[in-house]
């Protein structure tokens, strides 16, 4: 099967600025939920806005189910790659939800059936068909999240990328996001500082240090690696031993 991301010997620098990515490499296969983990300034947002093209490849080879990550591809590209950013105030400027869901696919220029088809399965998808008429900036942190996932899901994308998601939620709308992104058959890379987040969700996790890949495997073996989570100034919570919790049900 050919896997949903391929990332191969990437590096990128900002102009005048150091190196951010230093011959990153990843695979992530089809259906799996990989948590992408890391200090601030590692480099994690710099990769995550290659995988669609919002920064331009400078070296390396990235290829989305098999498509190379190219001027040429990259409306198809932007289509497959679903990124949901940190805030979700920064993707919802429409007057109502209904909108917001459907600019995508009308961007598209896809009939107004196909349209609203596909915004009521989004809606539908993320439990939030009755949020349809209402105006985004009027929802709860937790509703705005699913809101925007919903928008990208409206694209039908092959990978949903998601930067820090759980960030601003209270425990309920955390465990909702978890649920929800549970429930979703489709191939996930999930930006967290949240390590508990990550075990419950992402059977597998990645550590980036200085723009590479320092470590990957089980999450529960990263999370129990006391000294390789300090050497990348990562903390679990006070009392939390991933080695003892269990971990929703989840594929990879």
């Amino acid at each position: 099967m050919t896997p949903a991301l391929v990332v191969e010997d990437v590096s990128f620098a900002y102009p005048r600025g150091p190196k951010v990515l230093d011959h990153l490499s990843l695979t992530v296969a089809a259906g799996q939920r990989v948590a992408l983990l890391g200090a601030n300034g590692a480099g994690k947002t710099t990769f995550a806005l290659h995988l669609n093209g919002v920064l331009e490849l400078q070296s390396g080879r990235i290829t989305v189910n098999g498509l190379p990550l190219q001027e040429q591809n990259l409306g198809e590209i932007r289509r497959r790659v679903g990124m949901v950013f940190q805030n979700a105030d920064d993707q919802l400027f429409m007057p109502s939800v209904r909108e917001d869901v459907a600019f995508g696919p009308a961007n598209l220029k896809l009939p107004k059936e196909e349209q609203a088809s596909r915004v009521a399965e989004a809606l539908a998808a993320v439990e939030a068909t009755a949020l349809a008429d209402r105006a985004p900036h009027h929802l709860s942190g937790g509703e705005k999240r699913r809101v925007a996932i919903a928008g990208v899901l409206a694209m039908r994308p092959d990978l949903l990328v998601l930067d820090e998601p759980t960030s601003g939620l209270d425990p309920a709308g955390r465990r909702e996001l978890a649920d929800l992104l549970t429930s979703l058959a489709l191939t996930q890379l999930v930006i967290t500082h949240d390590l508990p987040f990550a075990l419950e969700l992402c059977p597998r996790s990645v550590i980036v240090s200085a723009g590479t890949v320092v470590a990957d495997g089980p999450t529960p073996e990263i999370l129990a690696d006391t000294e390789l989570l300090a050497a990348n100034r990562l903390e679990l919570p006070f009392g939390f031993d991933p080695r003892t919790v269990r971990r929703g049900d989840a594929t990879g």
